[in-house]
C-alpha cells in the first residue's frame, strides 16, 4: 500500500499530481467491493480540490507536506453538501450539511483532499463494525469477519488502499479496535488535541478524534499539519509497563503468541519491558463493572428518545440503549473518581508507556453474530474491554500491527500514555514500528 509520506514525496518531486492520485482514489472508492466502505463519495469536490493543489505546487506555495494527499472521514463529521448519516437509516433524509466541520476545514487548509465519508456502526455505538443499513465493510484479511468498529469504513478504506489516511472518532476504542483487526495503525489522540469537537457526539466526556494509516510516520505527518511543532525524540529505547492481570493474561492463545513475540523483539532491541500491577487500571475497571460506563450512560441520555420514535434503528442499537436505562442513575461514582484515577494512572506509569494487546479475542464472523443476539452483545463488550477503560483514564493510544508469522486474522499491540502525552506516544510508536517491522 502506498503511504501518505510516499505520495507527498512523489507530489513534491513532480512524479505525480494530486489530480492523478485523487482520480485513482475515487475510482477505487466507487468499485462495487467498496460499497459498504464508503457512504458518500465527494467526487466533484475532490477533483476541484486536487486541481487547486496542483496549481499551488506549480507556484511553489504548497500548504503543507501533505498538500494534495487524499483522505476520508467517518460519517459523523459534516462535509458541506452531504448528509451526515451517523451510520443510521434514521438520518438518511436529513438536510445536507451547510458547512464543513471544524476539523475538516483545518485539514483542507493543510491541502489534503477529501474523497468522501465512510461507514460506521450506527451512531458510533458499537465496537463490532456491523451496519445493517449501509452494509458491513469486509475485514480485509477475511471479508466474513467483523472489521471492528465503530470507525469500520475508515479502517477498511486505509487497509484496502483506497486512501492512505482516514479520520474517525474513538470513544471506547472505535479507532484502536478496527485498526487492530484490519492490520493497520490507529491513533486515538488526547481529547481536544485538535480543538473543539463539532462532530456528532456519542459521549461528550470521552469522545476523541482518531486517525488511521499504515505507518506511524504518516500519522505524525498529519498530526504536524494540525499541531505544528512539538517534535522531540524522547527516551529511546523506551520503557514499557505490561499490566498484569486480565489485560495481558485473559487473551486468546494466538493473540498471546503475537504479543509475546512483539515483547521479545522490543527487549532484543534494548527496551526495558516490565510486567507490573497497575492499581489505577484495576480500580477503574472494577468501578465500571460495578456501576456501568460513562459511554453507556451518555449514549442513553443522547439517544433514549429513539426508543419511542418511529424512525428506524437497528435492533442491536435498541438493546444497548435499553440495557443502559439504569446506568444514568448508577454512574455517579464513575464520574466522581475519574480525575483522581487519571492522576493515579499517570503516576503509575511515570516515564513508561503502557503496552498490552489491543483486543483479546480473534474477530468472529459477522454473520454468526447477527444470528445470535446474546453473542453479539457479549462480543461487543469483550472487543472494547481493554480500550474502554483506557479511554476512561484519559489516555492517548496507538495500536500497531503485531508481528505475525501465521495466516489469518491480524491482532494489534497497544501503546498508551496519559492524556496530552501525544508527542511522546508518537515518537515511541515510531520506534516500536521500526523494531517490529524489522522483526518480521
Amino acid at each position: 500500500m502506498t503511504t501518505a509520506t510516499a505520495m507527498a514525496q512523489a507530489l513534491a518531486s513532480g512524479e505525480t499530481t494530486s489530480a492523478q492520485l485523487v482520480a485513482a482514489a475515487i475510482d477505487h472508492a466507487r468499485q462495487p467491493d467498496s460499497a459498504a466502505v464508503m457512504i458518500t463519495v465527494t467526487g466533484d469536490r475532490a477533483r476541484y480540490q486536487a486541481e487547486a493543489c496542483d496549481r499551488r505546487a506549480l507556484r511553489g506555495t504548497r500548504r503543507s507536506r501533505l498538500d494534495g494527499v487524499p483522505i476520508v472521514w467517518k460519517d459523523v463529521f459534516d462535509v458541506q453538501g452531504t448528509v451526515t448519516t451517523c451510520g443510521s437509516a434514521s438520518h438518511l433524509h436529513d438536510e445536507p450539511a451547510a458547512t464543513d466541520s471544524h476539523l475538516v476545514r483545518r485539514v483542507h487548509d493543510g491541502g489534503l483532499v477529501t474523497i468522501g465519508k465512510t461507514n460506521l456502526s450506527e451512531f458510533a455505538f458499537s465496537g463490532l463494525g456491523i451496519n445493517l443499513c449501509f452494509g458491513t465493510p469486509g475485514n480485509p484479511v477475511d471479508p466474513e469477519l467483523i472489521p471492528g468498529g465503530s470507525s469500520s469504513g475508515s479502517a477498511v478504506a486505509v487497509a484496502r488502499g483506497i486512501v492512505p489516511l482516514a479520520v474517525g472518532t474513538d470513544t471506547s476504542g472505535s479507532v484502536r479496535v478496527p485498526a487492530a483487526l484490519c492490520g493497520i495503525v490507529g491513533y486515538r489522540a488526547s481529547p481536544g488535541r485538535y480543538g473543539p469537537h463539532d462532530f456528532a457526539p456519542l459521549s461528550a466526556t470521552l469522545d476523541s478524534v482518531g486517525m488511521f494509516a499504515t505507518t506511524v510516520e504518516d500519522l505524525a505527518a498529519l498530526d504536524r499539519v494540525l499541531v505544528p511543532g512539538g517534535s522531540g525524540r524522547g527516551q529511546l529505547p523506551p520503557r514499557f509497563v505490561v499490566p498484569a492481570g486480565e489485560w495481558s493474561e485473559d487473551v486468546a492463545v494466538e493473540i498471546s503468541e503475537d504479543f509475546d513475540r512483539a515483547v521479545a523483539g522490543l527487549r532484543a532491541a534494548g527496551a526495558d519491558v516490565r510486567i507490573c500491577h497497575m492499581p489505577s487500571l484495576s480500580n477503574a475497571q472494577k468501578l465500571m463493572d460495578d456501576n456501568g460506563t460513562i459511554v453507556g450512560a451518555e449514549a442513553f441520555r443522547l439517544h433514549r428518545h429513539r426508543l419511542d420514535s418511529t424512525l428506524p434503528i437497528e435492533l442491536a442499537t435498541r438493546r444497548r440503549l435499553e440495557n443502559n436505562t439504569r446506568t444514568s442513575n448508577s454512574i455517579g461514582p464513575v464520574y466522581a473518581a475519574m480525575s483522581v484515577l487519571r492522576a493515579e494512572f499517570a503516576a503509575d506509569l511515570g516515564d513508561a508507556t503502557l503496552l498490552c494487546p489491543t483486543v483479546r479475542r480473534i474477530p468472529p464472523s459477522a454473520a454468526d453474530l447477527r444470528s445470535d443476539p446474546d453473542w453479539y452483545d457479549s462480543a461487543n463488550a469483550a472487543v472494547l474491554r481493554t480500550t474502554m477503560v483506557l479511554s476512561y483514564l484519559g489516555s492517548c493510544g496507538i495500536t500497531l500491527p503485531a508481528p505475525a508469522v501465521r495466516p489469518g486474522p491480524r491482532t494489534g499491540i497497544l501503546l498508551s500514555r496519559p492524556s496530552d502525552d501525544d508527542v511522546a506516544l508518537l515518537n515511541c510508536a515510531a520506534w516500536v514500528q521500526r523494531v517490529t517491522t524489522t522483526a518480521i
